[in-house]
């Protein structure tokens, strides 16, 4: 098989040529300045990203899991407390609810979207909630914990149901932290502000990752908090710093969490680039929708409501017989992934948090069934018309071939 009929799963190699220049100087300037954390750098930065995500703050901080862990912490969610997610998503978003020393409990998602579905949520809330102390505050009524805050996962690079998740926020007191870790520049049509909205300017404060492979990666490890709450940027700022408000004065204690300048002078440089690769992602996906749309019995494809504009971190489709489908295509040259194979609700990590297979039946399915095709936007026509050709023959040869859940056909 020749190279040309090889179609890599991820090209984050091509852009940092084309960057290449540019790049070098960021790190030349470092190097004369010997301003490798703080400082200028990441200032700029954080201003720029928070222009662009339509926030007054931004912080940069070391990772998407440090970004999600500290806008926990500066929300007020405390210890012991209890928050809601999704339990299809990254590890991380878990991790950085127990590291911020909460419990997380999970919402199914919606069938189409693959992100939290409202109606769970509200589900939950009036089920298995009651709200106290004149409705200010909201407790598990199973285990009297506070419920302090919901993570609404921003999956894929397509933004939740937001209106409808602030609103059930609002009715029972809790803080909204976005995880918009896959979603730089997604867009949200907000009906209560008629207007549309980025991604990281809804919630209470948002957490975003630049890991490489991101919409807007860094060159390593990297992520931002994005609020318009001046306190809580400042918060998260000491937190990011060993809890220091000025050098050596620790109102509190923090972490090492830092964003490394030169991390931040690249994220700078590609921020520039990223409504253009952005746009390149999204007519990609429009072309994956041609291709492959004509087979809605056997390929479930991303759905896009009208309220929303998705960025396409991920093109996610859904398959049966998915390993068996997805080793014909690695044999074919196709690279592809799975976002993600096991649900976090069944993950040994969390085996003390008692969930049961079955208790998120929709997480479950697609988990069985999800398949990520190639996505970034240096990807060509003659690479998608290959993905298709490939993954329609695939699916052809597939036994069981026709995609059904367990209420019927999807």
């Amino acid at each position: 098989m020749t190279d040309a009929t090889q179609v890599p799963f991820l090209d984050i190699v091509t852009p940092h040529m084309e960057l290449e220049e540019e790049l070098c100087s960021v790190f030349k300037a470092a190097l004369r300045t010997a301003g490798f954390v703080g400082g200028p750098m990441v200032e700029n930065f954080e201003t720029e990203f928070a222009d662009f995500c339509d926030t007054r703050y931004c912080v940069g901080v070391s990772s998407g899991t440090d970004a999600l862990r500290f806008a926990l912490i500066a929300a007020g969610v405390s210890p012991g407390s209890i928050v809601i997610t999704v339990p299809n998503s990254f590890i991380a978003t878990t991790e950085a609810i127990t590291q911020a020393g909460a419990v997380p409990y999970f919402v199914d998602i919606d069938e189409r979207t693959y992100n939290m579905d409202p109606a769970k949520l509200r589900e939950f809330l009036e089920t298995e909630c009651v709200t106290v102390d004149g409705g200010l505050r909201t407790v598990h009524t199973n285990t009297g914990a506070h419920v302090a805050a919901v993570v609404p996962v921003h999956l894929y690079g397509q933004m939740a149901d937001m209106d409808s998740i602030l609103e059930l926020a609002e009715r029972f007191n809790l803080e909204v932290v976005e995880d918009a870790c896959q979603a730089h520049g997604a867009r949200y049509f907000s009906q209560k502000a008629s207007c549309w909205k980025t991604a990281g300017s809804l919630g209470t404060a948002a957490a975003f990752s630049f890991y490489p492979g991101k919409n807007l990666g860094a060159c390593g490890e990297a992520g931002a908090v994005t609020t318009n709450d001046r306190e809580l940027a400042n918060k998260v700022r000491m937190l990011r710093d060993h809890g220091q408000s000025r050098k050596y004065f620790h109102d509190i204690e923090g972490y090492n969490g830092r964003l490394d300048s030169i991390q931040a002078g690249i994220l700078k440089t590609k921020l520039r680039h990223l409504d253009e690769w952005n746009t390149k992602r999204q007519a990609n996906a429009a072309r994956y929708d041609d291709l492959l749309g004509a087979h809605p019995d056997s390929l479930k494809l991303p759905y896009e409501p009208s309220w929303s504009r998705a960025v396409y971190h991920l093109y996610v489709v859904q398959v049966a017989n998915r390993d068996g489908l997805q080793q014909q295509l690695t044999s074919a040259g196709i690279g592809t992934g799975i976002h993600y194979p096991i649900p976090l609700h069944l993950q040994r990590a969390y085996r003390s948090l008692t969930y049961e297979p079955g208790a998120f039946p929709v997480t479950e399915a697609a988990a069985t069934r999800i398949l990520s095709l190639p996505m970034y936007p240096n990807l060509t026509f003659e690479q998608q018309q290959r993905v298709a050709e490939q993954l329609l023959q695939a699916v052809a040869r597939t036994p069981e071939g026709q995609l059904t859940m367990a209420a019927g056909t999807i």
